[in-house]
Parts: structure tokens; C-alpha cells; sequence
């Protein structure tokens, strides 16, 4: 069980595991991951969360807006990210967890994390 499973496993409505809410939305597991973490890294921006999401990511805003659905909405992303840590302003403990080389941008190590699970460099 990912470290993510066990997150969703406490949000009321969502989805058991990153494999569920995948099939449900019905795209891969890792492009759920990198969704949640946009999404994640949004929650606490001015603006859209998915609009600001959407700028950080290859999916598009019926992707995001579908994962953001399935977990139970923008409460229940502010209840993840409660649990991941996030404070106001940002992500806090998973942020600087993800962001393995920190540079200040997750999304690169999360691909990099991604390749890793298939076998890729």
C-alpha cells in the first residue's frame, strides 16, 4: 500500500487507493498521482484549483476535474492534504517530500518516481 492509499483510505468518499480511483476516472495510475499533487499544490492558491492544476500538468481540465470528483470535492482535497501535512500557502511536509532534488518543483521528480515504478530512467 502507497503512502497515497493510505491517505485516501481516511477521507470520507474517496476512493480506497490511487488503482481505484485510476480505474474510476479511468486513466493511469501515475497520471492520478501527478493529478492529485497539482491539484494538492492548487488547493491553497489564488485561483481555480483546477484551472491552476491544469497549468501544472499534461491532463486536461476534465481529467482533473473528474479525480477531483471522485475523492468527494475540494473539501475532501483540503482534508488530503491536512492529512499529507499541507498548511495554508502550500503543500508543507509533502511538498518537501516529493521534491527529491529540491528545486521547488515536484512535478519533475514525481515523472522521475513515475519511470522508476515501469522500469524507466
Amino acid at each position: 500500500m502507497s503512502f497515497l492509499d493510505g491517505i485516501m483510505k481516511q477521507v470520507g468518499g474517496a476512493p480506497d487507493s490511487i488503482a481505484d480511483l485510476a480505474a474510476k476516472v479511468g486513466i493511469p495510475a501515475d497520471m492520478v498521482e501527478k493529478g492529485l499533487a497539482a491539484l494538492g499544490q492548487s488547493h491553497d492558491e489564488d485561483g481555480d484549483t483546477v484551472e491552476l492544476a491544469e497549468k501544472k500538468t499534461d491532463l486536461d481540465k476534465g481529467q482533473l476535474e473528474s479525480i477531483m470528483e471522485k475523492i468527494g470535492g475540494e473539501n475532501a482535497l483540503g482534508d488530503m492534504m491536512g492529512k499529507l501535512g499541507g498548511t495554508a500557502g502550500g503543500l508543507g511536509g509533502l511538498t518537501s517530500m516529493l521534491d527529491r532534488d529540491g528545486d521547488g518543483d515536484i512535478m519533475d521528480d514525481i515523472k522521475g518516481m513515475a519511470g522508476g515504478l515501469f522500469g524507466k530512467k
